[in-house]
């Protein structure tokens, strides 16, 4: 069994010995509603679909954040409840079992590397676009966590906003301003749409439509978000040079990021050309459930299906 704990929804996902899916759900992560709210969510969604499954799973979970060495409590999570708990103990005390827990982003990258867009490249970088902005890199076929647990964390990278008419640099919750997170994830989107038209309320999604039926508010904001895509980009191929980049999360379905995101990218790129294709996911906008259920099976290549 595969949990990807995200900021709005909690998916699980029970795979057969032959990666064959058996049954898959989501719910709404009750993130309002707090740490216990959500170790209950993910306890009830697990027997749930254990149940249903009719057999005892192993069990994986992707969480928006990572999980430290030296104390075993999470750090780095934009859903900030979880932060400085100890996640993966409290959950294998409920479950009477011992799970595996990664970062949501590597296990995304890991799915689309081993089974996905990128099957077969050496170093692919995985893009999470969604509540938050994550990022998972992975070198010949493993994730690759780095010693502080933080390799591919490009959302908290501050980047500028060269709008002379922006606003201030948002304030982002690690601390620092104007972090990818704050420029690029679906709240800033909707964030920066709404300063722009004078209304609230207007989902991502619903922003990129009007954006091709050319309304001048969601255009700016879809230029503004382009130009954001592009810096971050750039930056993460200046240092890794990955072969791929494949896209995930709810706005990772934005077609203007694949016909113009590339064009952003070339515009402040150190070289003369952008050779790494900007790839849609190919398991999924939440591909990294997979991830998550493949965590007790390092190095088999599965094919869902």
């Amino acid at each position: 069994m595969g949990i990807d704990l995200g900021g709005t929804k909690i998916e699980g996902v029970v795979l057969d010995p032959a990666d064959a899916v058996i049954v898959r759900r989501r719910i709404p992560t009750p993130r309002a509603a707090g740490y216990a709210a959500i170790l209950d969510a993910v306890q009830g969604l697990v027997l749930e679909l254990e149940a249903e499954a009719g057999a005892p799973c192993s069990v994986g979970i992707g969480i928006p954040g990572t999980i430290r060495r030296d104390t075993g409590r999470v750090k780095n999570a934009n859903t900030t409840c979880l932060i400085g708990e100890p996640l993966q103990a409290d959950l294998e005390a409920r479950l009477d079992r011992s799970l595996r827990v990664e970062n949501d982003a590597n296990c995304f990258a890991v799915a689309e590397a081993h089974a996905g867009a990128a099957q077969g490249a050496a170093v692919v970088f995985g893009v999470i676009l969604g509540t938050g902005v994550g990022g998972g890199l992975v070198i010949d076929g493993k994730a690759r966590k780095g010693l502080h647990g933080i390799a591919g964390e490009w959302g908290h990278s501050p980047i500028e906003d060269r709008d002379p008419d922006g606003p201030p640099a948002p304030a982002c919750y690690c601390g620092q301003h104007g972090c990818v997170e704050t420029r690029l994830s679906g709240p800033a989107f909707e964030a920066d749409y709404a300063r722009l038209a004078g209304r609230e309320g207007t989902s991502a999604v619903e922003i990129a439509k009007r954006a091709a039926q050319g309304e001048p508010a969601a255009r700016r904001a879809t230029l503004r978000y382009l130009a954001f895509f592009g810096e971050g980009m750039a930056r993460v191929i200046h240092v890794v040079d990955p072969d791929v980049i494949v896209l995930g999360g709810g706005l990772a379905n934005m077609d203007v990021l694949y016909a113009e995101g590339p064009a952003a990218i070339e515009r402040v790129l150190f070289s003369d050309s952008l050779q790494a294709p900007i790839s849609r996911n190919a398991l999924g906008d939440s591909a990294g459930v997979f991830g998550a259920a493949w965590l007790w099976n390092e190095g088999a290549q599965p094919s869902p299906r």
